[in-house]
């Protein structure tokens, strides 16, 4: 057992973004999977709480990253818990080269579930060992309060807290291979979701330095959604709600931050 556990990777070209890097959603993956790998080898992983129907999922996510690995190079992610108590979990991340250059942070809370009713189970039947939880917190900020976003065509004054959309709105039906083991939406599809809607353009100019995203409500198969965005007057924050159909109701929130290319 060890409070950091760190595993190191080869990027592929088939796990490259169009830009020959790695690709945000392959990142997302290996985030949770190395979360999963250290969670059972403390002994508090979904193995061990198969008996009770439970499991681990993401409430919150946020990538920050100064660059990019790009293809056949190796990166090594490294992942700690950030603090512990019997509502969720807060796990951090460290993405660097095998050298010490670190390319970025990410941060993460966690809850768990029952697997069948997807309600939230608590965390206080968890028994971490000594020592395992490390208070360190990476060097990135935590998520900024995400505003409601209403419809392009909204007159009126706006409710207090929100923006309005500045583009038009996505109609998206999720499928069965945007589903995870759960029968939810992974969240990898999520990310994709919104890496979609930007143009190629747009990615081969600029790239995502921050990536936040805040689940209020698990998506299943065949719901029927409907994505907002709302761009800053610079152009390079967007904001995201993603919503129920026809409900209204909010399913994730999401900013996206972009950074000009060398």
């Amino acid at each position: 057992m060890q409070p950091i556990y760190e595993e190191s990777y080869f990027l592929s070209a088939g796990e490259t973004n169009a830009e020959q890097e790695l690709s945000l959603p392959v990142l997302t993956t290996k985030i949770i999977d190395i979360a999963t790998a250290h969670a059972n080898s403390l002994g508090i992983g979904n193995p061990s709480m198969k008996e009770m129907k439970a499991g681990w999922v993401l409430s919150r996510l946020t990538i920050e990253m100064e660059t990019y690995p790009k293809v056949n190079e190796t990166y090594v992610l490294s992942t700690w818990i950030e603090s512990f108590n019997r509502h969720f979990s807060e796990r951090a991340f460290k993405i660097s080269s095998p050298s010490g250059k670190v390319y970025g942070y990410a941060r993460s809370v966690w809850m768990i579930i029952h697997t069948e009713d997807h309600t939230s189970v608590g965390l206080s039947h968890i028994s971490l060992p000594e020592g395992m939880v490390s208070g360190d917190r990476p060097p990135i900020p935590t998520q900024a309060k995400h505003r409601t976003i209403v419809e392009p065509d909204f007159t009126g004054e706006l409710p207090r807290g929100s923006i309005k959309s500045t583009s038009p709105m996505f109609d998206y039906r999720f499928k069965y291979c945007d589903l995870d083991s759960y029968r939810h939406v992974n969240t990898v599809r999520y990310v994709t979701l919104l890496l979609n809607r930007f143009t190629l353009e747009e990615h081969d100019t600029t790239y995502i330095r921050r990536l936040e995203l805040s689940f209020m409500h698990e998506a299943k198969y065949g719901m029927e959604t409907q994505l907002l965005r709302s761009d800053a007057e610079e152009g390079m924050l967007s904001s995201f709600l993603l919503r129920e159909r026809p409900s209204g109701g909010p399913l994730f929130f999401a900013r996206v931050e972009r950074k000009t290319r060398n």
